[in-house]
């Protein structure tokens, strides 16, 4: 019997989510722009899915799709759509229009790109079932989610990967790439890292991307956690 040519399956994959609660082209593009420039390869050829859910019925879809897409960006789907007509014109020119329930396993950095507004987050605990060990090297453009569980990483962990997990993150190694631990919202998660030079770190939602990294913890072992709702930052040695 011969194998199929194709295979269809389900799978997990982290997103940027894009909310814009204004439908001004111009603060669209200046928010945009502002962003990018905090860390421009870390947004280089993005995908993203554009969440228009707080814009009126009258938003013009294609000029903001043109701003999304001459940022470099990938647009991959749309979300929060509530206007049958604009559905249509979203979907004529090629995009997905995404339910929420489709997107329910959202990224942990998803209100990276609150635009005018900002995004009020509930705080999600989950029992962490289980712990995933991966001891092989995890390359650029690798990603990793351990759902409902702690990641251990007893390698390195290569720029350009990405490791998510809902529960705590363990890194052996060096880490070069996005390190996101409490996916699913738990504030209490950490990251543990021998050699820290990572592209970006969060917890909960809360980031830092490289440059706001203290620059006496690069290179050197450290843990990151969440107090009073801030990121901190501690030596393990």
């Amino acid at each position: 019997m011969s194998k199929t040519s194709i295979e269809l399956k389900g799978s997990n994959f982290t997103l940027l989510v894009m909310y814009l609660y204004d439908h001004d082209i111009n603060l669209i593009s200046e928010s945009i722009y502002k962003k990018i420039q905090e860390c421009p390869k870390f947004f280089k050829n993005a995908p993203v899915i554009v969440n228009i859910s707080s814009l009126c019925n009258k938003a013009d879809w294609k000029k903001i799709q043109e701003i999304i897409i001459s940022y470099g960006f990938f647009v991959v789907g749309v979300s929060g759509c509530k206007d049958k007509k604009l559905k249509k014109i979203i979907i004529n020119s090629g995009v997905p229009v995404l339910s929420e329930s489709q997107r329910k396993n959202k990224n942990i950095i998803d209100d990276i790109f609150n635009i005018s507004q900002e995004n009020t987050k509930k705080d999600i605990i989950k029992k962490i079932e289980k712990t995933h060990i991966i001891d092989l090297p995890v390359r650029s453009g690798q990603k990793i989610y351990a759902k409902h569980a702690d990641l251990i990483v007893v390698n390195n962990v290569s720029a350009g990967a990405e490791l998510v997990a809902d529960g705590n993150i363990h890194v052996y190694g060096i880490v070069r790439g996005r390190v996101l631990a409490g996916a699913d919202g738990d504030t209490t998660r950490k990251i543990f890292c021998t050699v820290l030079f990572a592209e970006l770190v969060s917890i909960s939602g809360e980031y830092w991307l490289s440059d706001q990294i203290p620059e006496k913890f690069i290179g050197k072992s450290a843990q990151i956690y969440l107090k009073n709702k801030f990121l901190t930052i501690n030596s393990l040695s």
